[in-house]
């Protein structure tokens, strides 16, 4: 049985070494989630430079990577983008969405630390939508 985690990241033109290296380790040593002897989840790939991609007229001014990923240990996944040597933190922008969720949670680096910037839950009364 599966369990999907659909995950897309952005980051800098120059932090694509730092995404891939992200991807390798999410294909061979991440850990899945409730199968600590189990390694890799998946991968991600480039989608902003594919064609067909994107709508519209215009190629796209970001680089967004993304993927599929089974059995994700999320807590392993941000800790791992905390933790890279990203040359523009400010930058990096990681969308996941598990399984039975209906919405992407974003997280980026704030003050060298991963925040998530989301209402936890996808309700119009709730009013904070940065979540320390």
């Amino acid at each position: 049985m599966s369990w999907v985690t659909n995950v897309m990241i952005s980051a800098d033109h120059g932090d694509q070494a730092n995404v891939e290296a992200l991807s390798a380790w999410l294909a061979e040593e991440a850990p899945c989630r409730k199968q600590p002897d189990e390694f890799g989840v998946g991968a991600l790939n480039l989608i902003t430079d594919q064609s067909p991609g994107w709508g519209g007229w215009k190629w796209p001014e970001c680089r967004v990577w993304a993927g599929a990923l089974n059995h994700c240990d999320l807590d392993a996944l941000r800790q791992r983008v905390a933790e890279m040597p990203w040359l523009e933190p400010n930058v990096v922008q990681l969308f996941v969405m598990d399984q039975e969720e209906s919405f992407f949670r974003l997280w980026m680096i704030r003050g060298g630390e991963l925040r998530q910037f989301a209402p936890l839950e996808p309700s119009e009364e709730d009013a904070g939508f940065y979540l320390a």
